[in-house]
């Protein structure tokens, strides 16, 4: 509490992503914003339990879910899929896409990213935010030949999506098996 009994808003942190996990064989990359309080305590990908990611990456690619993280990773690798965010850093309040402060968004270098992986032809977005946040900062500044990649916007797996049923999001992520030619 500030002077006169009011309540000052809690600072924003400056959140940073973590490094890409890919490999030359990747085919598909899959994009969040940026990691949550969950996964930046504990330098993993999507940490948080109750969040879907895991659990939808295990049923289609054949790993437990509940594997030791860098087991997970990879099977990820195994299975041509990359992993990355869209933010290197932004300031967010709590873990939730809707409270990233955009004006503070500094973009991963994409351009970088793909010149070391060319063989990824699907860009898969876990959530709108991302999709929108890639639009925004990252596609129009790359060459023509990289814009033009197929692109898919997947239900989020957070837990705050729960409007959908773990069965529906199953089926849209999908879509990430289909474009990595059955994920074997």
């Amino acid at each position: 509490m500030a002077e006169g009994g009011k309540v000052l808003p809690r600072a924003m942190t400056r959140s940073r992503s973590f490094a890409p996990v890919a490999d030359a064989r990747a085919r598909v990359l899959v994009l969040g914003s940026l990691p949550g309080r969950a996964s930046l305590a504990q330098r993993q990908y999507y940490a948080l339990p109750r969040n879907a990611f895991w659990r939808i990456m295990g049923e289609l690619f054949g790993f437990a879910p509940d594997a030791p993280y860098e087991r997970r990773l990879a099977c990820l690798r195994d299975s041509r899929v990359a992993l990355w965010d869209v933010c290197h850093s932004a300031r967010r309040d709590g873990s939730l896409d809707s409270a990233i402060e955009h004006a503070s968004v500094r973009a991963n270098d994409f351009a970088a990213f793909f010149r070391k992986h060319p063989a990824i032809a699907t860009i898969c977005f876990n959530g709108a935010t991302a999709s929108r946040l890639y639009e925004r900062l990252v596609l129009p500044a790359l060459p023509a030949a990289i814009r033009e990649r197929r692109s898919i916007v997947l239900p989020s797996t957070s837990p705050a999506h729960a409007a959908r049923s773990h069965a529906d999001k199953l089926r849209s992520w999908a879509e990430v098996r289909a474009a990595v030619g059955g994920g074997q």
